[in-house]
């Protein structure tokens, strides 16, 4: 099990990207949460088995259908023993 933080830069906010990530971190069983950033970016932070975080992390450079991701930064942080992916506010 590994947690990692991302923050995804681009056109990302007010185009329900937000959901769109929860969707598919709970398709691929990935816990953690989702939350837009004042500066216009998107912090998640996402935990679970290796596969499934390098998959979540794949999907999320391509972005969701309206989504433009333009960069993307991650660190690896403690695990947390997280139940389900939410998103905050």
């Amino acid at each position: 099990m590994q947690r990692i933080s991302i923050k995804v830069y681009g056109r990302v906010q007010g185009i329900g990207f937000r959901h769109d990530v929860q969707f598919k971190a709970r398709q691929l069983g990935v816990r953690g949460f989702v939350k837009n950033m004042p500066d216009g970016s998107v912090y998640v932070e996402a935990e679970a088995g290796e596969k499934a975080l390098n998959d979540f992390v794949l999907w999320l450079r391509d972005g969701s259908r309206i989504a433009r991701v333009e960069n993307l930064e991650t660190e690896v942080i403690p695990v947390q023993n997280s139940s389900g992916f939410d998103i905050r506010h």
